[in-house]
């Protein structure tokens, strides 16, 4: 069993930079396909990036793709989302999702979920 928390959400203006990190408790945490989801209010929640077990492999949805990198520490069981040149359209709650097999982009292929972090980018 996996549990995963996320942190470092906030608001922040256009432009701006936040780093979000999603922390693992259990003992298979690298065994994991780990990826970000975001929900915005009346979405869908929406790929944002994912990560290899171990973390050689990374895929970015095109939205993100030049100011988002995600990275993972399997020593502390632990992933990141950097998000730079924060826009507008980035505002949503930020899911961290634990996968074993399937889908890296299919949010119902995900075993475990985190509780979510509000990232809100305004002017």
């Amino acid at each position: 069993q996996v549990q995963l928390v996320e942190s470092g959400g906030g608001s922040v203006q256009p432009g701006g930079s936040l780093r979000l990190s999603c922390v693992a408790s259990g003992q298979t945490f690298s065994s994991y396909i780990m990826a970000w989801f975001r929900q915005a209010p009346g979405k869908e929640r929406e790929f944002v990036a994912g990560i290899s077990w171990s973390g050689d492999s990374t895929s970015y949805v095109d939205s993100v793709k030049g100011r988002f990198t995600m990275s993972r520490d399997n020593a502390e069981k632990m992933v990141h989302l950097q998000m730079n040149t924060l826009k507008l359209e980035d505002t949503a709650v930020y899911y961290c999702g634990a996968l074993r097999v399937g889908s890296w982009r299919d949010p119902n292929s995900y075993e475990h979920w985190g509780q979510g972090t509000q990232v809100t980018v305004s002017s």
